[in-house]
């Protein structure tokens, strides 16, 4: 009984993955401070978890304050913690989809950003206003699809949809045909200074043969 008892208080004391939450964040040198929970005790500075830092590829994504995320300790320091991940919770919650109107389901990624800023603190639980018309993108098994306020566009195996308001255009093996909106008519085009609907050609001729170019 005391060997148990012993292992368990060692195990206790044992250095082991915590969870925390941002406190502070230097998007220059992508480092973040975190408050331990349920201490709340703030740390050091220290390194984000990066997106992609592969070669020359790198892709950053700044953690903002209030997120959380999972720590470890590196080499069993509890002193010197490391971020692993980041975690979604009842207050952050994972994004909706505009293309599917459901979170990203497994074999799906799914970007969003102007979502709102996590809660500053659990007292508060006040979140950041969402930015208006933020663009996203997301991926699945049937297409990829993205937009910004009104704006969308998708790509499936059938063709290609572009959306402005309520005009559509798809383009499809059944060509190109365009919905909603008004169609512009009687509308004067201009090249080279030159009018589409005025110019006159030099050297008109009666029959086929060819006209002079185009003069203003």
């Amino acid at each position: 009984m005391h060997n148990r008892m012993d292992i368990a208080t060692t195990l206790a004391r044992a250095a082991h993955p915590v969870h925390g939450i941002v406190s502070a964040v230097d998007p220059i040198n992508h480092a973040v401070k975190v408050k331990v929970q349920p201490e709340d005790v703030e740390t050091g500075w220290l390194a984000d978890a990066g997106g992609t830092a592969v070669g020359d590829l790198r892709i950053a994504r700044p953690t903002a304050i209030g997120t959380h995320v999972l720590l470890a300790p590196t080499e069993g320091d509890a002193e010197h913690l490391t971020i692993i991940g980041h975690v979604y919770d009842t207050v952050m919650t994972p994004p909706v989809s505009p293309a599917t109107g459901q979170p990203a389901q497994p074999g799906e990624m799914l970007i969003m950003t102007g979502r709102g800023a996590p809660p500053v603190d659990a007292a508060s639980n006040s979140v950041g206003a969402a930015t208006t018309n933020a663009p996203w993108w997301h991926i699945t098994p049937d297409g990829m699809f993205c937009g910004a306020g009104v704006v969308s566009a998708q790509m499936t195996s059938a063709g290609f949809v572009w959306k402005v308001g309520d005009v559509t255009m798809t383009l499809d093996a059944g060509g190109l045909s365009i919905t909603g909106g008004t169609i512009v008519s009687d509308t004067d085009v201009l090249a080279s200074a030159i009018s589409l609907k005025a110019h006159v050609h030099s050297g008109v001729q009666s029959g086929p043969s060819e006209t002079g170019e185009p003069v203003a």
